[in-house]
């Protein structure tokens, strides 16, 4: 569902399967994976954006996903989802992302490991778990409280509810938002500033931002499937 585009140093990463919301299978987080390990490694490209097509940026798993019993099944879906989170939190170019409408459990905590986030006025934001019967992903258990103050984090977790995208900001998910016909003008714009400086300096100021996220995250990514497991024990 991944279309990918390189202009003037800005790799674009669009979601492109708006009929379905642009939901991730399996296949849609390793070859996510893929387009960020090769972004990242490509000297053409400074900056990387991310984006969706149609009402959402991304609803979040698909529901084949979800619905994982087998324990094998489960251990691969946690093998690919485990690789992108990693190539998303180790890559040392600029990402940034351009929400266009829903965000939605991984469309949501995917947004934590982008440095900056773009908005459409309309967009909305949802961390749906506890109304899944299920826990927080994607290390979102830490990485949102780091942003968040903690009741505005705790609320938008033990809720469910949804997340408009000034509360958005507020919250610490989202750096601006900015009218939905100017979302993708004012994303180029903001990237090619950052693509025009040198990337070598981008890249180390990154990691010196960013320096411990990875561990942290990796850290409350075993917790939060150590839960799930107990909220729901595979099938053998």
């Amino acid at each position: 569902m991944l279309q990918e585009r390189t202009d003037e140093h800005v790799t674009w990463l669009t979601f492109d399967r708006p009929a379905r919301l642009n939901c991730f299978t399996l296949a849609d987080y390793r070859d996510l994976r893929v387009a960020v390990e090769r972004a990242t490694a490509d000297p053409a490209t400074n900056v990387i954006v991310l984006t969706g097509n149609g009402r959402a940026f991304s609803a979040g798993a698909d529901r084949s996903l979800l619905n994982l019993t087998n324990a094998a099944d489960r251990a691969t879906a946690e093998e690919q989802f485990t690789g992108l989170l990693e190539a998303l939190s180790a890559c040392e170019k600029p990402l940034f992302a351009a929400v266009n409408g829903l965000a939605v459990g991984f469309g949501a905590t995917m947004l934590l490991y982008c440095d900056l986030v773009l908005a459409a006025e309309s967009a909305r934001f949802r961390l749906p778990f506890t109304s899944l019967g299920i826990t927080p992903e994607a290390g979102s258990s830490v990485l949102l409280p780091a942003r968040a103050r903690w009741d505005e984090a705790m609320w938008a977790m033990l809720s469910s509810e949804w997340i408009d995208a000034r509360a958005a900001r507020e919250l610490g998910i989202v750096w601006r938002v900015v009218p939905d016909s100017s979302l993708l003008d004012l994303t180029a714009k903001a990237a090619a500033t950052v693509a025009a400086h040198d990337p070598a300096a981008v890249a180390a100021t990154k990691r010196l931002l960013t320096a411990g996220r990875a561990g942290v995250a990796r850290q409350a990514i075993d917790r939060e499937f150590g839960e799930m497991t107990v909220l729901v024990p595979p099938s053998r």
